[in-house]
């Protein structure tokens, strides 16, 4: 296994129409979730990985667990409980700009997540440990479980990498910005956007915010700025990278779930930090052309090798 990644996928709604949602009267059904997005856009790249969740013994949860699986992630370590629905949410269109988001996941089954889902021989066979600051914030189990998942991670040699992924509609600022300081602390790649880390670390520019994260323990910090790239800093080494020019952003929401992947992948394949954060940027740039989360990602032959000048 390469990637092991931890969190809750929904059910996507999205209308039909362009617009307010009030008015909207048909919509598609898809998918979505930072780490289910994650999983799936690095198994497009040729990677084995897996994802663990809990769902409900619905439809919806069925249909989550086989779209996922259907794109070559291991569910094997995916529940189903009865007695809880699989959260949903729904995502207006809009024909520029970031659009409204409603999610319906309270009491949903992945928040009832505890360490006892978490098998310790699962997590150890794999090189990286996904997370993002979402699961911590659907319930104390959940928190308590994404602790336990770095603890056995820690433990066995395996990577972990963080994405705060902040959703503001899910806690405060105030509950957020501690918790999540306290998980990147532990963690040896974090991922945060400017914005992200802005709030968690105070500074305001990409140099300053990766080196409040650098510390023994966190050894890579990539700070993702949009359309401008990224900034990576490690102890030996930091710069920019330059994004992909995408002429027309159909939907921004599943980019940074893009760019966490090619990241991954780009270290999974012994890239420099530098030409991973570049293939971080390009997979991203894919996600920004069509509508919904995990359906612009490309897969492994769409990728231009010559465009990454890798230097062994």
């Amino acid at each position: 296994m390469d990637v092991v990644t931890i969190g809750e996928s929904m059910v996507l709604f999205t209308p039909e129409s362009v617009g307010s949602m009030t008015y909207a009267a048909k919509f598609n059904k898809t998918i979505g979730g930072a780490e289910s997005n994650v999983a799936i856009a690095l198994s497009r790249l040729g990677h084995q990985v897996g994802w663990i969740s809990l769902l409900g013994q619905d439809d919806f949860g069925i249909y989550l667990r086989n779209t996922i699986r259907g794109e070559g992630v291991d569910t094997s370590e995916v529940k189903f409980l009865s007695d809880c629905p699989t959260a949903v949410f729904f995502k207006e269109r809009k024909m520029e700009g970031e659009p409204k988001v409603y999610y319906y996941r309270k009491g949903s089954a992945a928040s009832k997540l505890t360490p006892n889902d978490i098998r310790e021989d699962y997590i150890k066979q794999a090189k990286y440990l996904h997370i993002t600051g979402i699961t911590p914030a659907l319930s104390a189990s959940c928190l308590e479980t994404v602790h336990h998942s770095i603890d056995i991670a820690r433990k066995h040699g395996v990577q972990v990498v963080f994405d705060p992924n902040i959703r503001l509609k899910l806690w405060t600022k105030e509950e957020a910005a501690p918790v999540l300081r306290d998980i990147a602390s532990k963690c040896d790649i974090v991922l945060p956007g400017v914005e992200e880390g802005t709030m968690l670390t105070g500074e305001t520019n990409p140099e300053a915010i990766a080196k409040a994260f650098l510390s023994d323990v966190t050894t890579t910090v990539v700070v993702k700025l949009g359309k401008s790239g990224a900034y990576y800093g490690t102890a030996s080494e930091s710069g920019y990278v330059e994004g992909f020019v995408v002429e027309k952003v159909v939907d921004p929401i599943g980019a940074g779930d893009g760019f966490a992947a090619g990241f991954l992948s780009g270290m999974l394949r012994g890239y420099p930090v530098a030409e991973s954060v570049k293939l971080a940027n390009r997979v991203a740039s894919f996600a920004l052309t069509v509508p919904g989360d995990a359906e612009g990602y490309p897969y492994e032959n769409q990728i231009d090798p010559s465009f990454v000048e890798v230097q062994r």
